[in-house]
């Protein structure tokens, strides 16, 4: 197990020899991410399949991909679920193996049974604070999305409800699409994790 000091700059979290668990950089100190299980996973792949194709020409679609931004005016490294950059951020040609360097268009969390939507809540206004255009929060107990804009207030989207965005031109998607995607069977889902 690496020890780490309690206050760390940007340079010595990046700096971390990378292990089996995923940490995040808050508030100077890393933070450990919950490891994601099954269900947690198959909805992660399901958005994964979902948005691939549609970003071929747009963009890249990360999974937990970190990102270095801004919290509160210190350096933070989130790592989400999964995120869109367009090329028009990031471009096509950048092949460092980092983490990501600009805010991404888009970061989507899934809520895990230790996170609370409030939580969640917090975490996506300081994702849209730091820069990122949109952010959905994934709730597969509740199978809603909701989205978090930086100009407008909080849309959840249930069943059939489109998910589609001017700033996604020609991405159209339901949240029905992306839990049939994962395939998770009903009575599982108060087990998610």
């Amino acid at each position: 197990m690496t020890q780490v000091k309690s206050q760390l700059t940007l340079k010595e979290f990046l700096a971390l020899p990378e292990g089996d668990i995923t940490y995040e950089l808050v508030d100077g100190k890393a933070k450990p991410k919950m490891a994601p299980k099954r269900f947690h996973s198959r909805l992660t792949g399901a958005i994964y399949i979902i948005l691939t194709p549609w970003a071929k020409n747009h963009g890249e679609v990360g999974i937990e991909w970190a990102v270095t931004l801004k919290r509160k005016g210190r350096d933070w490294v989130p790592v989400p679920d999964l995120f869109f950059v367009s090329y028009s951020r990031l471009n096509s040609d950048v092949i460092e193996d980092e983490p990501c360097p600009i805010p991404p268009d888009l970061a989507i969390e899934i809520i895990s049974p230790d996170q609370t939507f409030g939580e969640m809540s917090a975490k996506a206004t300081d994702y849209l604070d730091a820069g990122v255009m949109r952010v959905w929060v994934v709730d597969a107990k509740a199978k809603t999305i909701t989205i978090f804009y930086p100009d407008a207030r909080p849309q959840t989207k249930i069943g059939e409800d489109s998910l589609e965005d001017s700033l996604f031109e020609g991405l159209q998607i339901t949240p029905d699409q992306i839990f049939q995607q994962a395939g998770i069977p009903e009575k599982f889902l108060s087990a998610i994790a």
